[in-house]
């Protein structure tokens, strides 16, 4: 980790005479503020969190809920909503590589490559602002969700694990996105990259159907998805219709262990990438 930093936190801030640390977290305030100003200029870039897990939800719960039959026959208004917060929160991941590659094809990188600024803070800034997003998704989700029947039934701390969970497999998966942005050159393949991988992450996953009625050769690979845990994780805490909860696949009997151990490898794997390639990449 040192030889991937090396370089990108200035050691010293000779304008104003800061340290590395408050060099970085000035750097890093500064460029969430202008991402969210940005969000500010173009509410549509909002579109992926606000619009799109309205449209699936209503889509699932009243066009395709009929038809799907849950283990016990419980509320699947209820079993859903598990399901559309992982989607809701790693649907940002194409958005956060489209962003990343527009930044870079229009010069906005060559101008931070000028300054003397700390390069870790511009992928951890996009990082924290992608995090605010999705915020922003989660709370419609659970809006919606509250509309169309969906209840909570433990408690509050329940209820405050599972969204932290959600949001912090949401804040891994962002810099998968991120890592997905520093390796393609258009933003036309970063959103065909991005929706590729993300599509079959979602749908072959118990986030919409129960894992049991998948064919048998189908079943482990749903079973180990990490969109599986996260949804199984959130269904167990909120007291909803939980049919993974028989499944004997490790993820399923420890939901919320498979999540944060997901997280974590993801956290592990995709940041360090991220920034070695953003230094051959921006910084030459």
């Amino acid at each position: 980790m040192t030889a991937i930093t090396a370089g990108l936190v200035p050691e010293r801030d000779v304008t104003y005479g800061h340290g590395p640390v408050s060099h970085f977290a000035t750097d890093v305030r500064v460029l969430t503020k202008r991402s969210i100003a940005r969000i500010r200029r173009e509410p549509e870039t909002l579109a992926n969190v606000t619009f799109m897990p309205v449209i699936f939800i209503l889509m699932f719960a009243y066009v395709f809920g009929g038809a799907i039959g849950l283990p016990g026959r419980g509320s699947y208004h209820e079993y859903l909503i598990g399901g559309m917060l992982g989607m809701g929160l790693a649907q940002t991941a194409p958005g956060v590589a489209v962003a990343l590659v527009s930044d870079m094809s229009t010069g906005l990188m060559d101008r931070f490559r000028s300054l003397p600024m700390s390069r870790w803070a511009v992928l951890v800034a996009r990082s924290i602002a992608e995090l605010l997003t999705q915020i922003i998704g989660a709370v419609v989700v659970v809006c919606v969700g509250l509309a169309i029947g969906w209840r909570v039934h433990t408690g509050a701390g329940d209820v405050a694990e599972a969204l932290a969970l959600s949001l912090l497999f949401g804040y891994a998966f962002t810099w998968a996105g991120t890592c997905l942005g520093m390796v393609l050159r258009s933003p036309q393949a970063a959103q065909q990259a991005g929706f590729t991988i993300f599509l079959p992450l979602t749908f072959v996953s118990s986030a919409f159907v129960p894992t049991q009625g998948m064919p048998g050769w189908l079943q482990p690979v749903a079973e180990w998805n990490p969109m599986s845990a996260l949804a199984a994780a959130c269904r167990q805490l909120f007291g909803n219709p939980n049919p993974a909860a028989a499944v004997h696949a490790w993820p399923m009997q420890h939901p919320e262990l498979a999540v944060a151990g997901w997280s974590v490898a993801m956290l592990l794997v995709f940041a360090p990438l991220a920034v070695r390639q953003f230094r051959r990449t921006v910084l030459g």
